[in-house]
């Protein structure tokens, strides 16, 4: 119970406010030689622990895109801190810009549930000294939905041959928090959630957590070194340049499959 109470404790604190949200300016005009990417999303897409501030793995992986591909990627990032998969959609809802620039995207990238997940803490919060995994079911299940949900309104926008990269998320607690395995089951199970959806919706899962919850050969009780060192919870520079390789390797891949 007391370690389950101070991990909640500190995942009150580490969550960010939510933040104006971050749209970068295109690089270059559009061509029939370009490529048109579309970032939409939570702190993961905004690039929140990023040093450079140029917003995080999405102008990482435009560049690894234009270095293969010989084509410009012009990038718009619609990121915003402590969105969940439920105000992700009301910002695709609400704003034309995001919707105008869907309908020109080749790439579409989303990284959303991790907000999700720490909304089902809250609400058990009066029940930490019984919470069991079981009891984050109804709320796993109601994320589907939502992510269903906005999958299928960004399929509305798209233009056709459009991919759809969906990042899972990460335990950055594992380190920290080894004596609560249940945390990386849970995180497991969101992830196997999200995973069944976005494949139901022809999109493309990514996951991100076994390149990042243990760190980069640092033991149990260290510091995660892939996480910013000023909230141990988000990725650093290098964190997030093992993000945009997950989602490159994956585009490479629905490339040649194609």
């Amino acid at each position: 119970m007391a370690a389950i109470l101070a991990f909640f404790l500190i995942l009150n604190v580490m969550i960010p406010p939510a933040k104006s949200e971050f749209l970068s300016r295109n690089r270059a005009p559009k061509t029939s030689q370009s490529l048109e990417y579309v970032a939409l999303g939570d702190s993961l897409t905004e690039g929140v622990g990023d040093s450079t501030d140029e917003g995080g793995f999405v102008p990482l992986l435009a560049r690894q895109i234009e270095a293969v591909d010989k084509r410009k990627v012009n990038y718009q990032n619609f990121g915003k801190a402590g969105d969940t998969s439920t105000q992700i959609y009301t910002r695709l809802i609400k704003q034309k810009k995001i919707q105008t620039a869907l309908k020109s995207a080749d790439i579409i990238t989303i990284t959303v549930g991790g907000n999700d997940l720490m909304k089902a803490f809250r609400g058990n919060l009066s029940n930490l000294s019984k919470l069991k995994l079981s009891d984050f079911n109804k709320p796993a299940q109601d994320y589907q939905k939502q992510l269903g949900r906005l999958l299928d309104k960004i399929g509305s926008l798209e233009k056709s041959g459009a991919k759809i990269y969906v990042l899972g998320i990460y335990n950055p607690f594992y380190l920290s928090f080894s004596d609560i395995p249940e945390l990386q089951e849970l995180v497991g199970r969101w992830n196997n959630a999200a995973e069944e959806v976005v494949n139901q919706k022809k999109g493309i899962f990514v996951a991100i957590n076994d390149l990042i919850y243990k760190g980069d050969g640092v033991a149990a009780g260290s510091a995660n070194n892939l996480l910013s060192q000023y909230d141990e919870f988000h990725p650093n520079n290098v964190g997030y340049r093992i993000m945009a390789n997950a989602v490159f390797s994956a585009y490479q891949n629905s490339e040649e499959n194609k």
